[in-house]
């Protein structure tokens, strides 16, 4: 079975959305992205009804059957950090209408999963999405590619319901950053 997962990086002004089809095997195609601009100049109000709107569409349209949403940590710019917060709740009550898990992850674990490092940069990341989807250029703008990366962490980290080997039968078809993240993620559970 497909599993087809809808990231979200949520802002008030760039919410960047991507949609990826993962096989049980973890290779992972692009359907969808983009992003829900919106301007400083509104109210609070209509540019969260922009993103409601337009979230509402992308999850009529693709019918993922996850939503993974960049989990909102703390930063010093208190307004950045609400507007975010507040893009995400819009986010996840249309999940919520619709009956659709919610998983949340952090920029860490993202950037792990993707790129093997959890310190990496964005363009690390936009590069190495691009390279695990086959895409013949990185999405653009940034949000996007990050929108993608949450997919991809998310199908990989749960897709299947099982956890991700490092050893024994399947384990040689994982990538250099599947791998590392699962290794990560064995001794982050060993650590417990």
């Amino acid at each position: 079975m497909t599993l087809r997962v809808l990231g979200v990086d949520p802002g008030l002004t760039r919410c960047g959305i991507g949609v990826v089809d993962v096989e049980k095997n973890r290779r992972a195609t692009m359907v969808a992205f983009g992003v829900v601009g919106t301007s400083p100049e509104e109210s609070l109000d209509q540019r969260l009804l922009v993103i409601a709107t337009s979230i509402d569409e992308w999850l009529d349209k693709y019918e993922p059957h996850v939503l993974a949403v960049e989990r909102v940590f703390s930063q010093l710019n208190v307004s950045t950090v609400m507007g975010v917060a507040q893009a995400s709740g819009v986010v996840i009550a249309a999940a919520a209408r619709r009956g659709i898990p919610v998983a949340l992850h952090t920029p860490s674990e993202v950037k792990a999963a993707v790129t093997g490092s959890g310190t990496s940069n964005k363009d690390a990341v936009t590069k190495l999405v691009t390279k695990i989807l086959r895409l013949d250029a990185p999405p653009r703008p940034a949000d996007a590619a990050d929108a993608l990366a949450l997919a991809i962490t998310h199908a990989w980290r749960a897709g299947s319901g099982a956890a991700v080997s490092t050893t024994g039968p399947g384990s040689q078809s994982l990538t250099p950053a599947q791998r590392a993240w699962a290794d990560a993620e064995a001794k982050a559970r060993r650590a417990r």
